[in-house]
């Protein structure tokens, strides 16, 4: 399975002209004509009266340190990033590191958090998922009374409080989700299967955290806790979810493996993880070259070297885990108590199950396996920002002209297209050239870079619009250009 995700082809010069439809709607979303010289780019930054404001690359809170000359950086000495995607992020002013395992996430990366989230809610609630909020702030006495406070280790992080109370840092919510559903003592089995879910920050006091937001011992999941009447029941809403993880991997292209796992603190009968084959990745799988088999190698017993479907010999792979999915029977909700009423209306246990996904984890993950060594690419859907623009250099010929034409663009595709209005950048630096500007712009990893080069004076104007996930170049009036970016998909 490739883990590459970017295909680099021939640069294709492409002169688009609109449809008689893509017309009538740019005719009706015309904006005045723009002025001149005196009216440059950073004092029109604000836009048009009652339009978007344009957004300034200068203005964004995105300290850059990308290498000069090409260079991807050194690694292996003290401190240096130890992977890709950490490098890449710090590079990329995406994350600023604060202590060992602990981030800041910038404006950028909050973006695109906030973008796979999006996606992960549409999954969520299209199998019935209702999304709440639990307290990092766990009470010890619910995670003794289930036994993980001593067989979680060193790892969970503890805590007294005041009065002498003791808790932890929750990196996992079993505990406190079942004791809120055993609090609700009328619960009907007319009422299941019942699915609660949440997005929050988990902690994890890591022993050697590394690889930037792969391994970090602060990190924001999606975890989904479901109850039902009976075990069928239960095993038939895991079965669901699983594909809503297969489909939310898809959406994102990213090129997935579902593996059997162990279940390990978490517990319970069955257990999958969805891993990214990666070099980096800290998992061993095993795959049946056909299909039929894909396991994490601890859950092997001896030296299975063939797939117990078809007798394939399995290859070996790295994984990077991005999910997790178990199914729980009655393992917490028999401590807690967690009972409904049956139709003979007689108290009966619910059947569980929980479900977790690395929303930080599955954004540097992907800028793993789908970057260069020194250019981030992000699965489209959830970029920060879809497009860049970059207007002439200062005191180019084409200065004047082409800023006030390339910002006509701008304006125009934030009235016809206006889910992609906040997904814009201007390249207001320009003090740089055209050339140095567009490097940066495919270091950063926007999936559309919209240039005012040499033909932006030409009658019509023409426009360079860098498709950077393809590495197509194609020539596009303004009306083109916006045809163009019609097709591209924002949460």
């Amino acid at each position: 399975m490739s883990t590459s995700g970017c295909l680099y082809v021939p640069r294709v010069f492409t002169y688009v002209r609109p449809s008689p439809s893509m017309e009538a709607l740019l005719r009706r979303c015309r904006l005045p004509a723009l002025g001149t010289r005196q009216r440059g780019i950073r004092a029109r930054h604000g836009g048009t009266p009652g339009g978007a404001r344009r957004l300034l690359l200068s203005q964004l809170f995105q300290p850059l340190a990308l290498p000069m000359g090409g260079q991807a950086g050194s690694e292996g000495r003290p401190g240096e990033p130890t992977c890709r995607s950490q490098r890449l992020m710090l590079q990329g002013g995406l994350i600023h590191p604060t202590s060992p395992g602990c981030y800041c996430y910038l404006p950028p990366t909050v973006r695109a958090m906030e973008k796979l989230i999006k996606v992960m809610d549409e999954e969520m609630q299209a199998v019935g998922g209702q999304k709440l909020n639990l307290p990092s702030l766990c009470s010890a006495e619910l995670w003794r009374a289930s036994g993980r406070w001593d067989q979680m280790g060193p790892e969970l992080f503890r805590l007294v409080d005041r009065h002498n109370h003791g808790y932890c840092l929750g990196p996992t919510h079993e505990e406190v989700v079942t004791e809120l559903v055993a609090s609700q003592s009328g619960l009907s089995y007319k009422q299941l299967p019942l699915r609660l879910y949440q997005v929050t920050r988990k902690f994890r006091d890591e022993p050697k955290p590394r690889f930037g937001l792969l391994r970090s011992r602060e990190f924001y999941m999606k975890d989904m806790y479901t109850f039902d009447t009976c075990e069928e029941a239960a095993r038939h809403t895991y079965e669901q979810v699983c594909d809503a993880y297969c489909s939310l991997f898809t959406r994102l292209g990213l090129p997935f493996v579902k593996v059997q796992a162990a279940t390990g603190s978490i517990g319970g009968t069955t257990s999958h993880e969805f891993q990214l084959p990666a070099d980096i990745g800290e998992d061993r799988l095993v795959l049946c070259p056909q299909g039929h088999f894909a396991a994490n190698v601890e859950t092997l017993n001896g030296g299975q070297t063939s797939c117990p479907t078809c007798g394939e010999k399995l290859t070996e792979t790295k994984g990077i885990e991005v999910g997790h999915t178990f199914y729980l029977g009655t393992k917490y909700s028999s401590v807690a108590n967690a009972v409904f009423s049956s139709a003979e209306n007689k108290p009966q246990l619910a059947e569980m199950g929980c479900y977790g996904l690395g929303v930080t984890r599955i954004l540097a993950a992907s800028i793993e396996v789908l970057s260069t060594e020194d250019s981030i690419r992000w699965p489209s859907l959830i970029a920060p920002f879809q497009l860049c623009f970059i207007p002439p250099k200062r005191g180019s010929k084409e200065e004047e002209e082409g800023a006030a034409l390339l910002e006509r663009v701008y304006d125009d595709l934030a009235e016809a297209l206006p889910h992609l209005a906040g997904d814009s950048v201007l390249d207001d630096r320009t003090q740089l050239t055209i050339g140095k500007r567009l490097k940066d712009a495919n270091r950063l990893g926007y999936p559309y870079v919209v240039v005012a080069g040499k033909r932006v004076c030409e009658d019509p104007p023409v426009f360079e619009v860098w498709n950077q996930n393809t590495g197509e170049v194609l020539y596009l009036t303004k009306e083109g250009v916006i045809e163009l970016l019609s097709k591209v998909q924002v949460p």
